[in-house]
This record gives C-alpha cells, sequence and structure tokens, in this order.
C-alpha cells in the first residue's frame, strides 16, 4: 500500500482482540472480576514509568487477568504485546490526557506504535497517534471498537480482521482522493470484513469509503451520518477491474450528503435491514467470549 497518511486513534472504551483459541480456563478467566493492577506513570510514583516496561513484567504465557493503569501523560513508545501475554488490558484515566505517539518509519507492518499479537487484549481511554506511515494494532483478527475517534490520510483502517465500528467517529484528513477503509480479505471462505453501524463519518476534502486491498474485501456502513466529505461514488476498485466482480461493498440506512446512493459505484450493494442485520451485532467478533468490563477488584 501507499503510506497512509497520519492515523490518530482515540480509544474511548474500545476492544480489541485477535480471539484465537480459548480453553475452558480461558473462559473462566475472561469472566472473573479480579486482576492484577500494574500502575504505570512517567513522575515515578508508579511501578513503572514507561508502559513497554509494564507489558513486559507481565509472565510470559500469562494466564491471569492484568490492568496496566496508566496514568496521564505523553508516552513516546513503540509498544509490542507478545503472543504468549494473553488477558492484558491497556487503560488510562481520559483518552484526551493518555497519550501513546511514535514516529518509527518503515515497512507497514514492521512499524506499528501499538503491536498487539496476543489475545484477549483490552484498550481504554487512551489516545494512540501515529504519523506519515505507521499503522496500529496488526493481526487482530476480530476486534471490537466502540465510541472511537478515528483520523487518517489513506488506507487508514485496513488489513484482514473482522471488526465491527460501533458509534465510532471517523475522519478522513486527505486533502483529496483519500481512502478510509483498504480491507484484504483474499478468499470467500473467510468470514473478515468491517462493519460501520452507527458511525459518523467526516472529512476534511473529498474522501472515498474504501478500495479492496484483497479481491475479496468486504465493507459494510450501516445507520451512519457521512458528510459530504464522501466522494459520490464511494468506492475504488485500486485499478483492478476483476475486483470489482468479488469484493462486497455495501450500506444500509445512512443518511446526510455523503449518503446517496443514487450515484454510488454500480458494483456496491443498497442493503436492506434483513440482508444486513446478521452483521449488526457483536456476534461476527465473537465479543461474547472474550469481552471484559473493568474490573472492581485488583490484586
Amino acid at each position: 500500500m501507499r503510506n497512509p497518511g497520519q492515523f490518530v486513534l482515540y480509544f474511548l472504551l474500545a476492544l480489541l482482540s485477535t480471539c484465537m483459541s480459548f480453553s475452558d480456563a480461558g473462559n473462566a478467566i475472561r469472566a472473573s472480576n479480579i486482576q492484577r493492577l500494574i500502575r504505570v506513570d512517567p513522575s515515578g510514583k508508579g511501578d513503572f514509568t514507561k508502559i513497554q516496561d509494564a507489558i513486559d513484567a507481565v509472565p510470559s504465557n500469562n494466564s491471569e487477568l492484568v490492568f496496566i493503569l496508566i496514568e496521564p501523560g505523553m508516552y513516546r513508545e513503540k509498544l509490542v504485546i507478545p503472543a504468549n501475554k494473553p488477558f492484558v488490558t491497556l487503560s488510562g484515566r481520559s483518552a484526551s490526557s493518555t497519550i501513546i505517539t511514535g514516529d518509527d518509519g518503515g515497512d507497514i507492518f514492521r512499524s506499528p506504535t501499538v503491536s498487539v499479537l496476543a489475545s484477549d487484549f483490552v484498550g481504554r481511554y487512551l489516545t494512540i497517534q501515529v504519523r506519515m506511515d505507521k499503522h496500529i494494532a496488526r493481526r487482530c483478527w476480530k476486534a471490537y471498537y466502540n465510541n472511537c475517534y478515528i483520523e487518517g490520510d489513506v488506507d487508514f483502517i485496513f488489513g484482514n480482521a473482522a471488526s465491527l465500528f460501533q458509534k465510532c467517529h471517523v475522519h478522513s484528513v486527505s486533502r483529496g482522493g483519500g481512502f478510509i477503509t483498504a480491507q484484504h480479505r483474499a478468499s470467500p471462505s473467510e468470514n473478515t470484513g468491517f462493519v460501520f453501524l452507527g458511525c459518523t463519518i467526516t472529512g476534511l476534502t473529498n474522501t472515498f469509503l474504501g478500495r479492496p486491498w484483497g479481491p475479496y474485501s468486504r465493507v459494510v456502513f450501516s445507520l451512519s451520518y457521512m458528510s459530504s466529505a464522501v466522494l459520490p461514488q464511494g468506492w475504488d476498485d485500486w485499478g483492478d477491474p476483476s475486483k470489482q466482480r468479488t469484493a462486497y461493498y455495501g450500506q444500509c440506512e445512512c443518511y446526510g450528503p455523503g449518503a446517496d446512493t443514487s450515484r454510488r459505484v454500480p458494483w456496491s450493494h443498497v442493503l436492506t435491514s434483513e440482508e444486513v442485520s446478521p452483521l449488526l451485532t457483536t456476534d461476527m467478533v465473537n465479543q461474547q467470549s472474550w469481552f471484559r468490563n473493568a474490573p472492581s477488584i485488583f490484586v
């Protein structure tokens, strides 16, 4: 992909998980309301001053819920949550005061500010800022974003996850001809795609809703407001007309000046509520198997 410009994600109660495989023991862990507490405070009053140091303190092959509380501050770090450290929550106190920012460049899969490789990860009340060609949250096979603010330029929501964006504000900062999504579904057998439910779509100037990174790219917008920044055609085939036959792009009961379907590309879909209803629940991301609320008891 081309450089996707900047990407800023404000986690307001956002959840994302790779959701790989689970056991009965794992289900019991997720149901628990008791979590180990680790505090990160740049002033030195916590357990650690850096977030990555707190992550590193989580045991390998972790089997308990770990709540890493991040006190307000600007954290200039490149974070990695390894695959052998599941059940971790990163939580600030407010998205506006807890900021993680990075400025690493290079390959899109090697330069994220935050790389989540473990299952059962939860992010809460954080701002994650990415500039130029940086990205966030790789290998998120199942992801749920609730009440987030997501901002970027070109292809700033991308990958091959099954992702539900609910009540999110997605804002394009492209100066013209930007793309919001680049979903990478490679075959019809993959149960992946992006669903935007009850979202707000805005932009500085003109932007496309998406283009197919993978031939079977799948993106649906439902019950969402679209400003005039959304181009009338809505979607682009990325210079490959063959993808028009396999990509699945649609919208249902969207509104606003950018939601008019009369000038959409002919290979996109106008969906009925019956057609889109299976996608409009957290079932698509298996949310009930890994979702957990904030703990009430810390150890």
